[in-house]
């Protein structure tokens, strides 16, 4: 294994990493305390600066004026980008965007690449991908009610969907629909685009979550659809596809999600030490920093946050050399593992800041209430470690 990169790469994170201290971490307060429309006005004035420096949108493929990165770069590049929640967003590299662009990429047709996918590499546009249902479990899609019937040349989609991620203010989402309900479990489900102007598509409230309901990009919506009708069209990939669509869409972006979730593992690691060595709690000048309990802390966090961290880029280093369904177990256990190990950063991060911890005067907080979802979306860490443990005993189970 090999996870050395380029004099390239190693440019690119540099200017990366630089941007995001000077440029973001300062506007965060503006995030947390602010006014959104401020709060957007500089992000915007942000992305102007990454576009200046060639690096927008760089984790997509060449043709769409990416980088054309590895799948271990891609990863590099979102730990760097995750030390701040505004990272992804500023270089036009967030979720959900991102995947969806991916799928465009690979299964969208000549029109709906002009349509979709260009002005939204591009920023001029935002999407949402809408999947999750509350009536059914997201540990099971093959459970999805919603439907989508066909009546002429026209698809008329009919379900309720939530946690529609970024649909307040979005152009379009790609919608998971049943299609054909007598096909084989795996079958029986599509993607379809879905333009948010479209009648029928109601956006019903942004779900308030742990007390912030959020806004624009940052917001996760409810949606129902009500007799919405699209073209035919506006399916993308083959009827029925749904579900190999969605797995295609999942791989590359739980390397996304882990090695963002591992930058804030790292920055939060670096508050809780900056914070110990400088919180004097003693007349003596003793600060946290002499007590072996926080050096048990840091030392033990460290480990972790580095085990996590390789194990992670061994899950994109195995995609890149044999492709997702060979890394099958490795991206399910990066799924839970890194999950825990950023929620477990955070967490002794704000014990270490003891009150100041708990307040929006450090991000801290803002990640405690924000990635705790990380357990939970893209399945849960129970339903991974079943799968998981599941394969792993398959292998060693006598012969029959």
């Amino acid at each position: 294994m090999d996870f050395e990169i380029d004099e390239k790469m190693s440019t690119i994170l540099t200017m990366v990493n630089e941007f995001v201290e000077r440029e973001l971490v300062p506007i965060e307060q503006e995030m947390l305390h602010g006014d959104p429309e401020t709060l957007q006005a500089l992000v915007v004035a942000a992305q102007a600066k990454v576009r200046q420096m060639g690096l927008w949108a760089p984790n997509h493929p060449v043709d769409l004026g990416g980088q054309g990165l590895t799948m271990v770069e891609h990863g590099l590049l979102s730990e760097a980008l995750g030390r701040s929640p505004l990272g992804h967003t500023v270089f036009g590299a967030q979720a959900p965007d991102a995947g969806n662009i991916e799928i465009l990429h690979k299964y969208a047709t000549p029109e709906q690449r002009d349509r979709f996918l260009r002005p939204l590499v591009e920023g001029r546009i935002r999407s949402c991908f809408s999947m999750t249902e509350p009536e059914t479990a997201g540990s099971n899609p093959v459970l999805l009610a919603a439907t989508a019937v066909k009546d002429g040349d026209d698809y008329v989609i009919n379900g309720q969907k939530w946690f529609t991620s970024s649909a307040d203010g979005a152009a379009f989402a790609i919608v998971m629909a049943v299609t054909d309900p007598e096909a084989p479990p795996y079958q029986r489900a599509s993607m379809i685009i879905v333009p948010t102007d479209t009648e029928g598509f109601n956006l019903v409230r942004n779900v308030s979550v742990m007390g912030h309901v959020g806004s624009g990009h940052a917001s996760h919506a409810e949606v129902i659809y009500q007799s919405c009708r699209v073209p035919q069209a506006n399916l993308l990939g083959p009827e029925g596809g749904g579900f190999v669509i969605a797995q295609d869409r999942l791989g590359p972006g739980r390397i996304h999600h882990c090695m963002r979730w591992l930058g804030i593992a790292s920055r939060s690691f670096d508050m809780m030490c900056e914070r110990a060595n400088a919180r004097v709690i003693s007349t003596d000048g003793d600060t946290l920093a002499d007590r072996q309990v926080i050096q048990h802390w840091v030392a033990e966090l460290d480990a972790e946050i580095r085990g996590a961290r390789l194990q992670t880029l061994h899950a994109a280093w195995m995609i890149d050399r044999f492709g997702a369904k060979a890394a099958r177990d490795e991206i399910s256990a990066i799924k839970f593992s890194v999950a825990n190990t950023m929620l477990h950063a955070v967490d002794t991060a704000i014990q270490v800041h003891g009150a100041l911890g708990v307040t929006d005067d450090t991000i801290l907080s803002y990640w405690y209430r924000h990635e705790r979802a990380a357990r939970i979306y893209d399945g849960a860490d129970e339903v991974h470690k079943t799968s998981l443990g599941r394969r792993i005993l398959r292998r060693y189970a006598p012969a029959h």
